[in-house]
């Protein structure tokens, strides 16, 4: 193909993608970098990036991209690899949704793109205590009840009192916390996009919820690393064991492959030292489940979820 037919073709795409986005009020980019959308920082391009303006923005988005069979990704939580051929269809950032309000009986509703210390935030300074568990969780809502965030302390479906969701014909819907099927790092959601969540916390001292979440927040700055961008674990622990001894006892703390390296804190965290590629991690996860394979006779299941084209 001669490269003026080639412009042709992203003329006529172009075309295409604005009669079917027309009406849409939010943000709408071209061949977008996703590097600055994931906790990674790491990513090819999304064909289409959209930024609703909020959740009937959404709606609208989801209701079209199934009229024309579209795929829909929702980007933004902290457990994703974006190949470094980016994502083609539609991909949806809920930045614009970032809506806090609370309601009777100490509940929060936070819209799906609020992030998880800008909520704890809010919550401090209600004095509403049961997030603390959060600290340190880069992620947004959306993401965190998507994979039921956690920690050593608590996760996410401890709190959640009801999800609202726009379901893949592009209707809002809200689901209360008994509906959901929550596991070990997942929520078994209907598909479609978390739009926001009803929280149910509980009343607390100001000065006793603040030490706390200060508290576990530097814990996991002297024991994961914070500083640098990762998608946090990379690996879900085997019953009875822990990811991170399993890849220490096999010598990889501290490996590196281009720019991506398993974390010195951190042996179940690989970290982008500088300009790492998804090419980059995919090798060094490959070296890592061998190494671990080999000293343990352990096969480590991925919690990183990898999408994309290579």
């Amino acid at each position: 193909m001669s490269r003026g037919a080639g412009k042709d073709d992203q003329a006529r795409n172009r075309i295409d993608w604005e009669r079917m986005l027309e009406g849409v009020r939010g943000l709408v980019t071209y061949e977008a970098s996703l590097q600055g959308y994931t906790s990674f920082r790491i990513g090819g391009p999304a064909e289409v990036l959209v930024e609703p303006a909020d959740v009937e923005d959404l709606a609208r988005v989801v209701a079209r991209a199934r009229a024309e069979h579209l795929p829909v990704f929702v980007v933004g939580g902290t457990n994703v690899l974006v190949r470094d051929g980016g994502i083609r269809g539609i991909v949806v950032s809920l930045r614009q949704l970032k809506g806090i309000r609370q309601e009777p009986d100490h509940v929060l509703y936070a819209e799906g793109g609020v992030g998880m210390p800008t909520l704890i935030g809010y919550a401090i300074r209600r004095s509403l205590a049961g997030l603390e568990w959060g600290a340190g969780i880069p992620g947004t809502v959306a993401g965190c009840v998507v994979m039921n965030a956690g920690t050593r302390l608590g996760e996410m479906k401890d709190s959640v009192k009801a999800v609202r969701m726009v379901d893949s014909r592009g209707l809002v819907a809200d689901i209360r916390a008994d509906q959901i099927p929550f596991s070990y790092r997942r929520a078994h959601l209907p598909r479609g996009v978390v739009a926001g969540v009803w929280l149910q916390l509980r009343p607390g001292d100001h000065d006793q919820i603040e030490h706390r979440v200060k508290e576990y927040l530097q814990y996991r700055k002297h024991t994961q690393p914070l500083t640098l961008p990762s998608a946090g674990c990379v690996f879900k622990n085997p019953p009875q064991d822990s990811a991170g001894r399993l890849v220490d006892a096999a010598g990889l703390k501290g490996a590196r492959i281009g720019d991506a390296q398993v974390s010195e804190k951190h042996a179940n965290f690989m970290v982008n030292v500088g300009h790492a590629r998804a090419a980059d991690v995919l090798a060094l996860i490959k070296k890592v489940r061998a190494a671990v394979k080999k000293t343990s006779g352990v096969k480590l299941e991925l919690e990183l979820k990898v999408v994309g084209q290579a």
